[in-house]
């Protein structure tokens, strides 16, 4: 998995590419939490997600939470069927803003 920022008139976009299983979804929380620290509008595209784990799922909740208890906003763009599914039969795609 990788994950690319991108910082643009106070919204920052973390670009997910690969897998985000038990292995890379501490990698992911780090990034989302240090890129939540710098923002009040975190985006986080799944164009190129090809897997998310339950460990994956926590990560993003949490992430809601952070925002949420800021004030901030957390968005996920890109949303690829397969993920969608999986974000569906979880009860994610009510809880998260998927645009």
């Amino acid at each position: 998995m990788t994950v690319n920022k991108i910082t643009n008139k106070g919204k920052t976009t973390l670009q997910v590419e690969g897998r985000v299983d038990t292995v890379t979804a501490p990698e992911l929380e780090k990034a989302v939490n240090a890129a939540a620290e710098d923002t009040d509008t975190l985006v986080l595209d799944c164009e190129k997600l090809v897997y998310i784990s339950s460990a994956g799922l926590r990560v993003l909740l949490s992430t809601h939470k952070l925002m949420t208890k800021k004030k901030g906003t957390f968005e996920l763009i890109n949303i690829g069927d397969d993920i969608m599914e999986i974000f569906s039969i979880t009860g994610f795609a009510q809880i998260l803003n998927i645009k």
